[in-house]
């Protein structure tokens, strides 16, 4: 009689998690069931086979037992090392600290994987898995952002190693966010160094935003920010070199409007509406 490993996704899990590859029924031949644990006897600690143990952690994941499944998942490797499901056990260990919201010990488990399994099919996953990870503990923009750079960096790295995914077309979405996010960082502080009247503190900033974050949103404020700290410092010329380039690239943007009232016409603006005037 052939044995069966059950292998199907918990309710509520990430969509993206269905259409994993782990999700294959396999039938094993010539494989016994080991004998159930006696009531005596710790489960975690008795022999089992590999389709046993990889069931129960597969059950417990379905009834979102996750530390169960974890423990499980954990204790297919630890019995059947050589096993084609100790590997995908690995995996889905990781998963299931990931619901936990146990990020560190789940990115642990994750590079592990990473660097044990570089061509296996599940690998880009597991890049995933880890961006959304460091994607689950992006703060504020008032706070520090180690977590949102370690995000962009593994979305970033899926994207390189594996364009064609199944999970790259998200990963470019999240990868677009994290920027922004570290964009709005940088315009917060260069803000706060203009609202000072640091001008040259707050020029850097925003140039870092034009720089390093051309694709975000913050450009066209940036480039008008920048625009009022030249005036600011007197430098009429440079101003008018970035409100150029904000006009050529940015002509309909309501910072430009901005830019062109402190520049050019103050008229273009109504009294009522020149957010730039208390700078002056």
């Amino acid at each position: 009689m052939n044995n069966t490993i059950k292998s199907s996704a918990p309710k509520g899990s990430i969509k993206v998690f269905k259409a994993m590859a782990f999700g294959v029924v396999l039938a094993l031949q010539g494989l016994a069931l080991g004998a159930c644990s006696s009531t005596n006897e710790a489960p975690a600690y008795v022999e089992q086979s590999v389709e046993a143990l990889y069931n129960s952690a597969v059950n417990a994941l379905e009834q979102e037992q996750y530390q169960t499944a974890a423990q499980r998942f954990d204790e297919v490797e630890r019995q059947h090392p050589y096993s084609k499901w100790a590997t995908k056990s690995q995996i889905m260990s990781a998963y299931s600290l990931y619901m936990l919201n146990k990020f560190d010990e789940a990115i642990i488990a994750l590079d592990r994987y990473i660097q044990l399994h570089p061509s296996s099919k599940d690998t880009a996953y597991a890049h995933y898995l880890k961006g959304l990870a460091y994607y689950e503990q992006i703060s504020d923009v008032g706070r520090d952002q180690l977590m949102t750079e370690r995000a962009a960096g593994a979305f970033a790295e899926l994207i390189k190693r594996f364009p064609d995914s199944e999970y790259a077309r998200d990963a470019k979405i999240k990868f677009e966010l994290t920027n922004d996010h570290m964009a709005g960082k940088e315009m917060s502080i260069g803000r706060y160094y203009l609202d000072r009247k640091m001008y040259l503190a707050a020029i850097n900033r925003f140039q870092s935003v034009v720089d390093k974050f051309q694709t975000t949103t913050h450009v066209p404020e940036a480039l008008h920010r920048m625009v009022e700290s030249y005036m600011a410092l007197g430098l009429v010329d440079e101003a008018r070199k970035v409100a150029a380039v904000l006009g050529h690239n940015y002509a309909s943007s309501p910072w430009y409007l901005d830019s062109y009232a402190i520049l050019e016409d103050p008229s273009v603006r109504p009294v009522e509406d020149k957010s730039w005037y208390k700078l002056w």
